[in-house]
């Protein structure tokens, strides 16, 4: 995966995010939904980090492909 499919997958499930999101604040979100809420946001961060990953590999001189998926656990547990 290019860095262009993974803004074009961050854009797509931030789309899903944002419309569950709007059904949320309504009142209108069941319980499958707010599960989806859920693993939109750990998907989101996991993307967002493997295109940064791409970046900075890119950055250094390396090559961008070597970066990979990191599991949810530690893409969730990043202290900021």
């Amino acid at each position: 995966m290019d860095d262009q499919q993974i803004v074009e997958r961050i854009n797509e499930l931030a789309h899903q995010e944002h419309a569950l999101w709007e059904a949320e604040s309504k009142g209108e979100a069941n319980d499958g939904e707010r599960e989806r809420l859920q693993e939109l946001q750990v998907t989101l961060d996991q993307c967002w980090d493997l295109l940064h990953q791409r970046r900075a590999r890119r950055a250094a001189g390396m090559d961008p492909d070597d970066a990979s998926v990191r599991d949810a656990g530690q893409v969730e547990g990043y202290l900021g």
